[in-house]
């Protein structure tokens, strides 16, 4: 058969391009045709028009949604996971392939819940044109997910399109404290006073740029949330939505209650029956006006106060924590980042970090020393032990240890995923104790962090740098130890027997 596939996950770096290969080389062994577009930080490889229109099915394997599902109504469709494609892209296909045999010719499978908008209403808001039909009304979708699994999608798609504003921003009033002091923040504008020879002008020209992207953190996470939800004209309400969440200082659980009210409000407008000659203007003038006025309203006049309130008590909660209490949360914000290795409770853990940078706290400070520290040590672990004990891993794996070096200290946890997928139930354990370890310790030594990425690279930018640095080792070693006890028991020290499945291998 002729299968296409999108893969797709929350930062668009390594689940993305290692479930493409997956499938790629599931489809070659199988006998399949399968061609992959990654919609991913390096840009998208779409799909041809030709290629979709010769598919028999079509596997979403995406954590986030997928752009311009439109083009693909009329296909049976089937969804998982990027972690579903890279441990078991065979069994994708198997199921794509059976889809495709109980369709019936001529079967339609519209827009599923996760976009919110059936494909002719997507036809009608890219064309925009006056003679668009009425949205026809939705069908069967073969293989569609449940109101979990798409909530869990529509917020990670608000994070994935936060992730790169948090990055640049948070770097850049990092390098802006490193370059001035803190009292940077009291300088005044750059339009009023800036000196190009002065360092301070500099530093203050850093934090001033970076202040500003930091502020599009909330708009652009509620306006995300709304797309994923509703598409395109969700996206006015959205950001409205998250610009009122800033203005009665929610934050960002106002962020995301905001993106799921644009959504939810843009997808109900969209049900409503309208004249053939109005479907033209609905996408583009009446849905985000309409989505636009009744979420700034709910902002603003009824749910916006109350979750300021919790926005505040948990605040108050993050700058109380002392001693014993921020030693566990750091052990626990540890685990979780490693637990799925750049899955969804390492992005839970992630986006709790990034979200206490806004209020400022030397808690939250701590916090995001804690996960970065934690998200580092898991590849790094794995390549050490492949030096160690060589006899106990694979070629493939000796193989995939080369870049997890780099990933590990460039803080993409990813790089772990070769090694979990042909052992989790060694590894995983392994690697978790260790993150454990290693955030507990790093809020435990009293290291800050105000940049929300960059590993190893951002170690100048680090309150109690050579602590952290002991606590990340430290980390490191507990994993590796653990790792290579975990390997010897029931193995007896004996090489590994096989290989590891073609996802991994190319991973």
């Amino acid at each position: 058969m002729k299968i296409v596939a999108v893969t797709s996950c929350p930062t668009g770096i390594a689940h993305t391009y290692m479930a493409a290969e997956a499938l790629e080389q599931a489809g070659r062994a199988a006998g399949h045709e399968v061609s992959v577009e990654t919609q991913g930080s390096a840009g998208t490889s779409a799909l041809s028009a030709a290629d979709i229109a010769a598919a028999d099915a079509v596997v979403f394997a995406a954590d986030v949604g997928v752009h311009n599902r439109g083009r693909f109504e009329g296909k049976p469709i089937v969804e998982a996971t990027v972690k579903q494609a890279v441990n078991d892209a065979a069994g994708l296909l198997e199921r794509a392939a059976e889809a495709a045999e109980r369709a019936e010719p001529g079967q339609s499978g519209p827009e599923p819940a996760a976009s919110g908008v059936a494909g002719a209403e997507r036809a009608a808001a890219e064309a925009a044109a006056p003679d668009a039909a009425t949205p026809a009304p939705e069908t069967k979708v073969t293989a569609t997910g449940g109101f979990g699994s798409n909530l869990r999608q529509w917020l990670m798609t608000g994070v994935s399109y936060v992730i790169p504003f948090v990055a640049a921003g948070g770097l850049l009033i990092a390098i802006s404290f490193a370059l001035g002091g803190y009292d940077v923040t009291e300088a005044p504008p750059v339009t009023e006073h800036f000196d190009p020879l002065s360092l301070t002008s500099w530093a203050a020209l850093a934090n001033q740029v970076g202040t500003l992207a930091m502020d599009f953190l909330v708009p652009v996470l509620a306006g995300f949330i709304a797309y994923a939800m509703a598409d395109r004209a969700a996206l006015a309400p959205g950001f409205v939505g998250g610009a009122a969440a800033v203005a009665v200082e929610s934050g960002f659980l106002g962020g995301l209650l905001a993106g799921l009210l644009a959504g939810a409000v843009v997808a109900g407008l969209r049900r409503v029956p309208v004249p053939r000659a109005m479907a033209g203007v609905m996408p583009v003038l009446v849905l985000p006006l309409l989505g636009s006025a009744v979420v700034g309203a709910l902002m603003f006049v009824v749910v916006g106060e109350p979750v300021a309130v919790v926005m505040q008590a948990v605040t108050g909660w993050l700058n109380g924590l002392t001693g014993t209490n921020a030693i566990l949360l750091g052990a626990l914000i540890g685990a979780m980042m490693a637990f799925d290795m750049g899955g969804p409770v390492n992005k839970v853990a992630y986006t709790f970090a990034v979200g206490g940078l806004s209020t400022g706290s030397e808690t939250a400070h701590a916090i995001m020393a804690a996960a970065m520290a934690a998200g580092m040590t898991p590849p790094i672990a794995l390549a050490l032990a492949t030096k160690i004990k060589r006899d106990l891993f694979s070629p493939a794996e000796h193989a995939s240890s080369r870049p997890a070096w780099l990933l590990g200290a460039s803080f993409i946890t990813e790089g772990v995923i070769p090694f979990a997928a042909v052992d989790p139930l060694r590894v995983i354990p392994s690697i978790v104790v260790g993150s454990a370890t290693a955030g507990a310790l790093a809020i435990g030594f009293g290291s800050t962090l105000m940049a929300p990425h960059g590993g190893v690279f951002v170690l100048p930018l680090v309150g109690a740098p050579l602590p952290y640095l002991a606590a990340i080792l430290i980390g490191i070693a507990v994993s590796t130890a653990a790792v290579l006890l975990a390997k010897r028991i029931g193995r007896g020290g004996r090489k590994p027997v096989g290989e590891p499945t073609a996802a991994t291998a190319t991973a």
